[in-house]
């Protein structure tokens, strides 16, 4: 079940095709929300995905601050089967994954139909992970239920012109959330953190749909750091198809 991500060394990784990390990147972009049209990344809809506590809500506000484009963003709050969930995984699952699964359909299917008129956007999730979600969380009859709905709810959602998927291994994750100190998230366990981890690696190792830049996010913080934050959008910049792996050379502390 995913949570609001206001926030790898070892984290698993698809075959890369390549590696962006060993090139030097201008430091021209400034304060966020101050890059220059020159520097702007061409991608008019990218999304930002990783597990619970990467940080990829926060990066997808800060990108749609420089790009001046609108965010689109899990909502979390407003799923009221959420809390009991992190408390009772096993009578809170199917109800939570439901409001979710109809919240993103709805959500990014207003978006495909807007899309003759789309500014730039950002967003923290990809309308396929709902499933990704559901499987580690469903049993076997719950499942075949939410199946069943999805496939009655004909979503076709916007295609990404990029996708950034955030890694970063499980302590690392444990810390991130602790420090966020969301009062529903306690429960998170790195069992869970290690199944998700390894979901998601599954899941973007057989990713075809959108360009796809897999960054380790281990020990940098590009939405406070500065110097992180401009060399994470010199990859994006240079990311024109296919899958690229950034690893970046110099490691801030986080």
């Amino acid at each position: 079940m995913s949570a609001p991500d206001e926030e790898p060394g070892n984290a698993q990784a698809p075959e890369p095709a390549d590696d962006l990390g060993s090139a030097e990147l201008p430091r021209s972009l400034g304060p966020p929300g101050a890059a220059s049209s020159n520097n702007l990344p061409l991608q008019r809809y990218i999304v930002v995905e990783g597990p619970i506590g990467v940080g990829k809500t926060s990066l997808a506000k800060r990108l749609a601050t420089t790009l001046d484009a609108e965010l689109v963003l899990e909502q979390d709050a407003q799923n009221p089967f959420l809390e009991r969930f992190y408390k009772n995984p096993k009578s809170g699952a199917l109800p939570a994954q439901l409001f979710f699964l109809f919240q993103r359909a709805q959500q990014l299917g207003s978006l495909k139909q807007q899309d003759l008129f789309a500014p730039r956007r950002v967003a923290d999730y990809l309308f396929e992970k709902d499933r990704l979600f559901a499987g580690l969380t469903l049993d076997p009859a719950e499942m075949a239920l939410y199946d069943q709905v999805a496939s009655r709810l004909d979503v076709d959602p916007p295609r990404p012109d990029l996708v950034l998927y955030l890694q970063a291994p499980v302590e690392t994750l444990l810390s991130r959330i602790s420090r966020r100190g969301i009062s529903y998230e306690s429960g998170i366990d790195a069992a869970y953190l290690s199944r998700l981890n390894d979901a998601y690696a599954r899941f973007f190792h057989a990713y075809e749909r959108a360009p796809l830049l897999i960054v380790n996010a281990a020990n940098i913080d590009p939405t406070q750091n500065q110097a992180d934050y401009d060399e994470l959008v010199g990859a994006i910049r240079r990311m024109k198809k296919g899958r690229m792996y950034y690893n970046p050379l110099r490691h801030g502390t986080i």
